[in-house]
Order: C-alpha cells, then structure tokens, then sequence
C-alpha cells in the first residue's frame, strides 16, 4: 500500500545553491595570475628586443592569459559573493563556466595572432640574439611549471572530494580547467621557443622559430576547441546523453508503481549535479513524492520536479517513453478532466 503521507511546507523548502565553490581553486588561481602577469611583461620586452619571434609569440600568448585567468578569478569571486542571490534560480555556479567558456575564446584569439606573427616572420625573417632569448623562455617555463602546479592540486583535490560523494562523468571544475589549460598552453610554448631557439643558435636553422610558432598555435586551437566544447554543452543545457538520463529512465521502468515516462528535462546545476522535470503517466494513485523517493538513490538528483497525469488503465496501456524522447500518444492526449499534481524538490 502507498504512503498517504503528504510533505508538510517547511519540507518543501530547499537552497538553490548546488555548488559549494572550489576555495582552493580560487586562491591559487589569484596566485598564477600574478605569476604570469610579471612573466609576460618580461617575455614580451624580452622577445622585442632580442628579436625572437617564438619568445614574443610565447608573451603575447601569456597576455592573453592573463586576461583570462582574472576572468577565472572573476568568475570565483562572483559566483562566491551572489550565491544565496535569489534572482540566480539554480545558483551561480554557472557564472563559472560562463569564465571557462571566456577564457576558451581567448584562446581561440591568442591561436590567432600566434599564426599571424609567426607567418609575418617566416616571409620576413630577422637576426635573433640567441642567448639571451633562450634565458628568458626558460624561466617562463618554470613559471609556468609553477602555475601548473599550483593550479593542478587545487583541481585534484576538489576532484577527489567530489568522488568521495559518487563517482560520476561531469564533476570537473571547467572554470579551473580552462585557468589549467592557459598556462599548460604556456608551458608547451615555452617549450617549443626553446626547442627553436637552441635549433637556430647550434644549427643556424633560423626559420624553425616561426615554424614553432605555427605548431604552438595549432596545439592552442586543439585546446581551446575542447573547451569550447564542454563549456558550450553545459552553458546550452545539452545534457540529454548523460548517463544520469539512462538511470532515471531506469528508476522509473523499474517502479513497483506502473507508470509511463511523458517527458524528461534534465540540465546540470553544479559540478556532478543535476536538476530535472519528469512528466508521468499513470492510473496509479502514487504521489509525485513517491517517485521523488525513487530517484533518490541518485545522489547526483539534487533538485527533482515531477508532473503526475492521471490516465485510464483500460485506455492505455502503460508502456517505456522511447530514448528519442518522442511522446506516445496518451501522455500527448491529456484531456481536461484529468487531474495532475506536481511536486518539487
């Protein structure tokens, strides 16, 4: 027999805030910004003067994350300081991944200049002052090194707390992501500016510094399309493959209580969780409540609204809603004399 016990208001209530922020992450990330603010200042004097086109390539590309990584740091602080903000309705974790999605495109323009430049020099190459160039890229990669380092740890540690909750695709923090991949884009410039700095001065190959410039640029766009790619799905809501869809699918098909899944919205609303709206039909009696309770297995669930329409049991018969969430007919047909009830949670 079902539970007839309804919730009582205070029950009903919950916060909006689904994202606990990465404090780590936040600290660390003001920390590189500064690292890289004085590292391309230097690099970018440095490459100016001694001619290098791979160095000036490298500080112009460490501008642009500079840029980008006060953005990141923006978008902590922001989404920390309107947190229990109401007009945000699933809180402000998204503002985030609004920063990855900012710095992605930074990228993309740093990839930009980095070809212009470079081919600029390949048509009209110049002397470079080897030496000295080489001391420069050198200690920006261990800048950058740093950076790395300081941003990894705060990116692991959120990462291992988050799986100590359930291991499920999706709990990456993608503004620390992107803050994470300027500056490994930075190091493998630097990297590839010495590589070409050491082949001119040993070997007189003076065109494979504009030739590094070429590669960088292309490992850039590689990175910045893959950010765009996971920023751009979360910002648009595309989380109809994640695997969460399937379990509730299977949560439902599995009840005890027959009912037939009429529509499913499922967006993500914070590092690992997810909201989602379910539209039921049944002849039962059950709550909404009652399926609310099982979903809960779920941890990931964290904000649950569900739509009870109450069919004929010798109409319909109560079948699975297809994957391609094509709605059959009687959850189409619902006639105004059918009662429905909704809860949220």
């Amino acid at each position: 027999m079902l539970s007839t016990q309804l919730p009582t208001p205070d029950s009903l209530r919950h916060t909006h805030r689904f994202d606990e922020g990465n404090p780590l992450a936040e600290k660390n990330t003001l920390r590189v910004a500064v690292l890289t603010a004085v590292m391309m200042v230097v690099e970018i004097t440095g490459g100016w003067y001694y001619n290098s086109m791979a160095l000036l390539a490298d500080g112009w590309h460490m501008s642009s994350h500079t840029v980008a990584l006060g953005l990141s740091l923006f978008a902590y602080v922001f989404a920390r300081k309107y947190a229990h903000d109401s007009r945000f309705s699933f809180g402000t974790w998204k503002i985030e991944v609004l920063g990855g999605y900012t710095s992605a495109i930074f990228l993309v323009m740093v990839a930009g200049l980095m070809i212009y430049q470079s081919l600029e020099r390949l048509i009209s190459p110049s002397q470079i002052h080897y030496d000295q160039a080489i001391a420069i890229a050198i200690v920006g990669l261990l800048v950058n090194l740093a950076s790395a380092w300081l941003l990894k740890d705060g990116h692991h540690h959120h990462h291992d707390h988050e799986h100590e909750h359930h291991d499920h695709h999706g709990h990456h923090d993608l503004n620390l992501r992107s803050a994470y991949m300027h500056v490994l884009a930075d190091a493998a410039t630097s990297v590839l500016a010495i590589i070409a700095l050491f082949g001119g001065k040993l070997w007189g190959i003076s065109w494979l510094d504009p030739v590094m410039g070429l590669v960088g640029a292309v490992l850039v766009s590689v990175w910045a399309y893959s950010l765009l790619r996971d920023t751009g799905r979360v910002l648009l809501d595309a989380e109809m493959n994640a695997p969460v869809v399937a379990e509730i699918r299977d949560v439902i098909d599995a009840s005890p209580v027959k009912a037939r899944l009429c529509d499913l919205h499922v967006w993500r609303v914070g590092k690992g969780k997810y909201a989602c709206i379910l539209s039921l039909a049944t002849d039962n009696e059950a709550s909404p409540e009652y399926f609310k309770q099982q979903l809960s297995i779920h941890e990931e669930l964290v904000h649950i609204s569900i739509e009870i329409n109450r069919i004929g049991g010798s109409r319909h018969e109560l079948l699975p809603l297809p994957s391609d969430n094509i709605i059959p007919s009687p959850c189409r047909e619902r006639e105004n004399t059918q009662p429905h009830l909704a809860a949220q949670g």
